[in-house]
C-alpha cells in the first residue's frame, strides 16, 4: 500500500511538543549534530560503534514491514539515512516511499536521495512526524538521555511513541537498550529498561499488538507494534 497525498505539506501529525519537552529537544539535536560534525555520514557519526550493528538493529526493526508489496515508511531520527542506504543494498526491488525526519539540521544535510528509482525519498528537518504512512521506524533515539531526567525522558518517549502511533496506518517499530548485566557498568547517560514497561504502554495506550525481537546477539531489543 504505498502511501499517496496522506497529510498536506507541512501538516505536524504528533502532538505539539510539551514545553517540558523543549529541552530534550534542543540537547539531543545539538549532541547529534556534534556527532556528525566529528564523524561525518558514518556510524560513529550517529553514536553506532559499527556499521554492522547499526545494519543489525535495521534487520530488525524492519520485520515490521511487508516487503511484497509497495509501501510508506516514515523514518523517525533518520540521521544521515542510513536506514535509506541499506533498504536500497538489502532490499534492491523494493518499492518503498521513504521520508527521513530528524531534528538535526547537521545530520540531514548530509543525507543522500535514494540511488534507486524503486524507492522515493524524502527528508525533513523537524521534530513531528509531517505524514502518515503505512509504517513509522526509529533506531536508536531513545537510548542516550544525556543528563534529562528519567521522568522527563519518559514524557519524551510516551510523546514519540504516540505520534508514530498516530502517523503509522499498519504499525511501528522501536528499539530500546535492555538492564545492564551483572558485568555491565551503569551509564546514567543511557536510558535502559525493561521490555515489559514499553510493551504494556503499546497494548493499553494504542489497543496494539506488541511483538517483542531479542536474541539477536545485542543487550537490547526491538518492538514491532501492529494495529
Amino acid at each position: 500500500m504505498m502511501a499517496k497525498g496522506a497529510g498536506a505539506a507541512g501538516e505536524t501529525l504528533a502532538p505539539a511538543p510539551d514545553q517540558r519537552l523543549v529541552q530534550v529537544h534542543s540537547g539531543i539535536e545539538r549532541y547529534y549534530s556534534q556527532k556528525v560534525l566529528a564523524h561525518g555520514a558514518t556510524a560513529l557519526g550517529v553514536d553506532w560503534t559499527c556499521q554492522p550493528t547499526q545494519e543489525l538493529r535495521f534487520v530488525q526493526i524492519l520485520k515490521l514491514c511487508d516487503f511484497r508489496q509497495p509501501f510508506s515508511l516514515n523514518d523517525v531520527g533518520c540521521g544521515y539515512g542510513a536506514l535509506l542506504a541499506f533498504l536500497a543494498k538489502r532490499h534492491r526491488g523494493a518499492k518503498v516511499d521513504y521520508l527521513g525526519t530528524d531534528l538535526s539540521q547537521a545530520m540531514i544535510d548530509q543525507a543522500k536521495p535514494s540511488p534507486r528509482p524503486s524507492i522515493r525519498s524524502q527528508f525533513v528537518v523537524t521534530g513531528g512526524i509531517p505524514r502518515v504512512a503505512d509504517y513509522s521506524v526509529a533506531s536508536g533515539i531513545f537510548n542516550v538521555k544525556l543528563n534529562q531526567p528519567t521522568a522527563r525522558w519518559t514524557l519524551f518517549i510516551q510523546q514519540m511513541l504516540a505520534g508514530m502511533h498516530a502517523a503509522s496506518r499498519l504499525g511501528f517499530a522501536v528499539n530500546f537498550l535492555a538492564p545492564p548485566g551483572p558485568d555491565m557498568q551503569a551509564i546514567p547517560e543511557l536510558y535502559r529498561v525493561s521490555p515489559d514497561v514499553w510493551i504494556r504502554h503499546c497494548e493499553r495506550q494504542f489497543g496494539a499488538k506488541v511483538e517483542l525481537v531479542e536474541g539477536y546477539g545485542m543487550r537490547e531489543f526491538t518492538l514491532i507494534v501492529r494495529h
